[in-house]
């Protein structure tokens, strides 16, 4: 599959998609929307990959929106603006929806649109440095698309204070809320992220998939009789799968699981 927008490089169970479009601080357009849409439902469909990294190329992670983009849009019907909004939703649904765990490598400054990307994923580590911005209402618009995964990365109360003031805020500010895990020197940017690749592939596919679904199915969720429920037939099925017998024999063997081989 050749890309335009993006790089796309396999190292074994690895795979890192880099935006690539530092002329404009990698902002998206509809051709980029399509092109991550793709990479990551390919990515997610595959047997070797067991884990992915959202990268980007030059000084800025993603700026958002890319300005010609914008200015075609103020010409669009209502019909054609929803019809372009819901592809930048589905885009980071299947972000979101991805069976393999994402990893953000967030390098430069990540405004508007590029905080949604980011937000979509598992895991975000951002360098020293950098900004992030919800600058939306200061173009006159909303965060609407994204918001559904950046309020759950930076609660409710952060999104209150940022969604309305546009104010930029640091990597610091962005970890004490949650909405990044890691912030780290920027020449250590690489090594964090491989460490925690590492941490990734060593555990069994299976569970790691079923246990990221888990976090998004159960949050949020009263505990109820139904909740419980469900929550044990998890564990019977993940203990009755061939990984997850595997790993307690592994363990109680004190060998390497298969997966690992």
């Amino acid at each position: 599959m050749q890309f335009h927008t993006l790089t796309l490089a396999i190292d074994g169970k690895l795979a890192t998609v880099t935006l690539d479009r530092p002329d404009v601080r990698n902002a998206f357009n509809e051709h980029s929307i399509t092109e991550i849409n793709l990479a990551f439902d390919s990515l997610g469909r595959s047997a070797e990959v067991r884990a992915i990294v959202l990268a980007a190329n030059g000084p800025s992670f993603c700026a958002g929106a890319d300005l010609n983009w914008m200015k075609k849009m103020a010409s669009y019907s209502h019909a054609e603006n929803n019809a372009d909004a819901l592809q930048l939703a589905e885009m980071l649904r299947t972000i979101y929806l991805c069976p393999k765990p994402v990893i953000a490598k967030v390098q430069g400054d990540c405004y508007a649109g590029g905080m949604g990307l980011v937000a979509a994923c598992d895991i975000a580590v951002a360098a020293e440095g950098v900004n992030f911005c919800l600058s939306e209402v200061k173009l006159g618009l909303i965060p609407a698309t994204i918001s559904p995964y950046v309020i759950k990365a930076m609660g409710e109360n952060g999104a209150r204070r940022y969604f309305l003031t546009a104010e930029r805020f640091s990597a610091q500010q962005a970890q004490r809320m949650g909405f990044v895990h890691e912030v780290v020197p920027a020449e250590t940017l690489d090594a964090k992220v491989a460490e925690i690749v590492k941490a990734l592939v060593t555990n069994s596919p299976h569970a790691v998939q079923h246990a990221k679904m888990l976090v998004r199915e159960v949050v949020g969720q009263p505990v109820t009789d139904a909740l419980l429920a469900d929550t044990a037939e998890r564990i019977a099925h993940i203990r009755a799968s061939e990984q997850g017998r595997e790993g307690v024999q592994s363990f109680l063997e004190k060998r390497k699981p298969n997966w690992l081989n």
